[in-house]
């Protein structure tokens, strides 16, 4: 997901999005562990997005109405 439709998103979307791409990675996980996962650059991606939102997530509030 592109930083710039993370940073449309509200608050409780953001939240929302991160424990689904928590849950996401945790099953990528068990998928690479067991030899199942076939594109293991997703990790990545998914942990690129979940550092994104927590970053968002702990901006000051003035910040994030730029």
């Amino acid at each position: 997901m592109e930083l710039k439709e993370l940073k449309t998103m509200s608050e409780s979307e953001l939240h929302r999005l991160l424990a689904t791409s928590r849950e996401k990675l945790r099953e990528l996980r068990f998928k690479e562990a067991s030899r199942q996962l076939k594109d293991v650059r997703e990790i990545r991606e998914v942990r690129t997005t979940i550092a994104q939102i927590l970053t968002l997530l702990n901006l000051p509030k003035e910040s994030k109405e730029q």
